[in-house]
C-alpha cells in the first residue's frame, strides 16, 4: 500500500482484513492518496503530490511499529516536514542513516524522527539492517531516480517471500543480483 502511495501506484490487494489496517489506511489517505475497500479488497491509487503527515507508533488498534520505516521512506519525499514518533520500541531508527545517503533530510530528536520532505531521493549503496529497514529501502529505492543497491538482503528474506518478484509484476523495475 505504501509502494503505491508513494509512486503514483495503482493496486489492488485481494484477500485482506481491511479493519486490521485501520491506522495505515488512515495515515495513507492523510498523506494524500485514494484508498478504496470493497469487501476483502483494498485499492490504493496514488499521487505525485505526497502530503506531510505526522505518525505515531502505538499497539494495535493504533499506527503498527511494523510499518514506522516504511511510512518514513514515504515521508522522505512528502511536501512539508512530519514528525515520526517511535513508543514501542527503542532503536528502529536504523534506516535513517541509510535513507540519508539517498538524499533524504532527517533528523533524530528524542525518540522522534523529523522528517523535512525532498523533492526527489537518489539511488546509492544502502545496507539492510533488519526486516523493516530492508523494506523502507526498497520502497525509496523504487521512488528514487537512479540505481539502487541494497546490500545484507538477507534480513529483506526473513519476512518479505520474493519481494523483488511481487515488484516486477506491478511494473517497478527491480532485480535480484547475485551475491
Amino acid at each position: 500500500m505504501v509502494a503505491a502511495a508513494m509512486t503514483a501506484g495503482d493496486v489492488r490487494l485481494l484477500g485482506c482484513e481491511p479493519s486490521h489496517l485501520d491506522a495505515v489506511i488512515y495515515k495513507i489517505k492523510e498523506a494524500g492518496a485514494e484508498v478504496t475497500i470493497d469487501g476483502d479488497t483494498i485499492r490504493v491509487k496514488g499521487q505525485r503530490d505526497i502530503r506531510s503527515t505526522d505518525v505515531k507508533t502505538l499497539p494495535y488498534p493504533g499506527f503498527p511499529t511494523d510499518m514506522q520505516a516504511q511510512f518514513m521512506a514515504m515521508m522522505c519525499v512528502g511536501n512539508g516536514t512530519s514528525v515520526i514518533s517511535e513508543t514501542v520500541f527503542e532503536n528502529r531508527f536504523m534506516h535513517v542513516s541509510e535513507l540519508k545517503r539517498m538524499g533524504s533530510d532527517i533528523r533524530i530528536k528524542a525518540g522522534n524522527a523529523i522528517v523535512k520532505g525532498v523533492p526527489f531521493l537518489s539511488g546509492a549503496q544502502v545496507m539492510a539492517t533488519d526486516l523493516r529497514a530492508s523494506a523502507s529501502l526498497v520502497l525509496a529505492g523504487l521512488a528514487a531516480t537512479g540505481q539502487t543497491d541494497i546490500l545484507r538482503i538477507y534480513h529483506l528474506d526473513r519476512g518479505y517471500e520474493k519481494m523483488e518478484k511481487k515488484f516486477a509484476q506491478l511494473g517497478a523495475n527491480i532485480k535480484r543480483m547475485p551475491a
